[in-house]
């Protein structure tokens, strides 16, 4: 059996739901023991970050990571393409995601409620995404609409984007490319699935932050 660490809110969580659904892998969900940052939960998990899995014993931290784990361990159906430079490029789009993209939006989440937000920071991130959307495009246009790793961290993100720049009176460009990209995942039953459930999730966080609550979202 392998359990899903998680919290609702968390969209590395949400990109492991997609991978594991996509795969047929029966797993469960639970929250960290102990709590979200405790001790408790340090000691199963040293890194302390959510997502992470135990899997008959194992225990794996890190979504990439744990992601290629789920690749290697049950590889039917396959969520890497045939081939050295097809395998490459969905490892690219995952790296830009986890490093380029993600991080963009991550730095948005302290400004969403108005007690703490910076508008000239917020406008200079929001210059930022409009950039790494823009990248994006390139990358995935003529996406032949295969599902692979290297697309399953994108459809959560896209879902903080919809609740944080009209929440915080801000806009982002969204290229052609990356809105049919986008259509497309959500065509995809797996992933249409997972956002589903996550936008309730994602929502409840942002209307939290705009009453000047301020959940802790650390994950990997």
């Amino acid at each position: 059996m392998l359990t899903l660490f998680s919290i609702p809110e968390s969209l590395y969580s949400a990109k492991l739901r997609i991978v594991l659904r996509a795969k047929g892998v029966v797993f469960e969900q639970a929250p960290p023991p102990g709590g979200y940052g405790s001790e408790a939960y340090r000691e199963v998990v040293p890194a302390g970050t959510v997502p992470a899995i135990v899997h008959d014993g194992f225990v794996l931290a890190d979504s990439e990571a744990i992601a290629e784990y789920i690749e290697d361990y049950w590889p039917e159906p396959p969520l890497l393409p045939t081939g050295a430079q097809a395998r490459a490029r969905a490892r690219e789009r995952s790296r830009f995601h986890d490093t380029r993209l993600e991080p963009e939006i991550r730095a948005l989440f302290g400004h969403v409620s108005p007690a703490g937000r910076d508008d000239g920071f917020v406008a200079a991130k929001a210059n930022l995404i409009s950039q790494r959307l823009s990248q994006l495009g390139v990358m995935v246009a003529g996406w032949d609409g295969v599902l692979t790793l290297g697309d399953c961290g994108f459809p959560a993100s896209f879902v903080w984007l919809d609740q944080f720049f009209p929440a915080i009176g801000a806009e982002i460009e969204w290229p052609e490319p990356v809105r049919a990209y986008r259509k497309r995942l959500l065509e995809i039953a797996v992933v249409t699935e997972e956002i589903e459930a996550y936008v309730q999730p994602a929502t409840a966080w942002t209307d939290g932050k705009l009453a000047r609550q301020d959940p802790n979202l650390t994950q990997s």
